[in-house]
């Protein structure tokens, strides 16, 4: 595995961990404090820590979510595309993470979509 997939596969994993334990302020330490989720699927954006938070505890705590990687694919040193399965409440989904890191490996933006 490169330096640059390995270093997106940790970030994947540890997103995936911390909303799978329901982890709150796990999830908001991957991410910088101007980050942004914006995902289609729910009809909105979510900006900054506040956002984020409401993002998980809204769609990850309040339908039980768990997440299982897939697959990751690179897209550049910074970027990677991570393929996803959802169970929950709300049934099973397919869906697609375009995650960007900093040079630090904090997540900036996130693009989420079901498949």
């Amino acid at each position: 595995m490169t330096p640059e997939k390995d270093n997106l596969h940790r970030v994947a994993d540890a997103l995936i961990g911390a909303t799978n334990a329901f982890d709150v302020e796990g999830v908001l330490k991957l991410f910088t404090a101007d980050a942004l989720i914006d995902d289609p699927s729910t009809g909105h954006r979510f900006d900054g820590h506040a956002g984020i938070r409401t993002y998980v505890e809204q769609y990850f705590i309040g339908y039980k979510t768990v997440t299982r990687m897939l697959s990751i694919e690179p897209l550049g040193a910074n970027r990677a595309s991570v393929r996803v399965d959802f169970t929950g409440d709300f049934g099973h989904e397919i869906g697609v993470l375009q995650i960007a890191v900093n040079s630090d490996g904090l997540i900036i933006r996130i693009d989420a979509d079901l498949e």
